[in-house]
């Protein structure tokens, strides 16, 4: 399916309004898994053309992803990785779980940028950072695109090599995320290490229900449940 290919207008826009010259894109990956943890890059392009296919990780094939991935590694100005893990979801929850991974990767970049592209509607790094949100930023900004293919290769390799010991459950196809074979091998083994365990899923599973962390809620706030996708769907 044709896409219009991201551009340098936010970035662009941001430097107009803010004075900002180090501007990072920032996406995730991971947040709807089951198991694994969640990842977020950030990335800093400048305003040089990107290599020709860039967009969205998930438009990609899984071919063109990994060769766009190598190609964009040594384009960037800038890049990092930051992950929060399982437990960390369970304990924080996911929104602050997205915080704490997105924090970590921008921490590691060699600048400290001076303002954010963040991909989707909800602003989950808030202050100190200078965050401007864009909904489909994956596909329409080059810096968060840049980060989206990042983060998804790097993602998906982790996830390959966290289920060499895991091999019923498929995670270098699912990368953690449900599918047929990783359900089939959670309602016959139950989770491993590596699984979210205050998650949805395992109210479906009555033999290994008792494994559920509930996180108490003392500031009287609702649980997170999105991206929590049910045993059925």
């Amino acid at each position: 399916m044709p896409y219009e290919p991201p551009t340098h207008t936010v970035e662009r826009s941001l430097r107009a309004t803010t004075g900002a010259k180090v501007i990072a894109g920032v996406d995730e990956v991971g947040r709807g898994a089951w198991a694994g943890p969640v990842t977020v890059c950030a990335a800093i392009t400048g305003l040089r053309r990107p290599p020709a296919g860039l967009t969205d990780s998930k438009l990609l094939t899984l071919k063109r992803r990994t060769e766009l991935e190598v190609e964009l590694r040594a384009w960037v100005t800038s890049y990092a990785l930051g992950h929060a893990s399982p437990e960390e979801i369970d304990t924080l929850g996911m929104t602050a779980a997205l915080r704490l991974a997105a924090v970590r990767a921008l921490e590691t970049l060699p600048v400290r940028p001076e303002a954010v592209i963040l991909d989707g509607k909800h602003d989950y790094l808030g202050t100190p950072w200078r965050v401007r949100t864009v909904i489909k930023g994956d596909q329409s900004c080059v810096a968060v695109a840049a980060a989206s293919v990042l983060a998804k290769v790097q993602r998906d390799k982790m996830m390959a090599e966290l289920g060499l010991d895991h091999a019923d459950f498929g995670f270098a196809d699912n990368a953690g995320y449900p599918s047929p074979v990783h359900k089939a091998a959670l309602a016959e083994r139950g989770p491993t290490p590596h699984h979210r365990l205050s998650w949805a899923y395992l109210d479906a599973l009555p033999q290994w229900r008792h494994l559920k962390k509930v996180r108490s809620w003392v500031d009287g706030s609702a649980p997170e449940i999105e991206g929590q996708l049910g045993f059925d769907f």
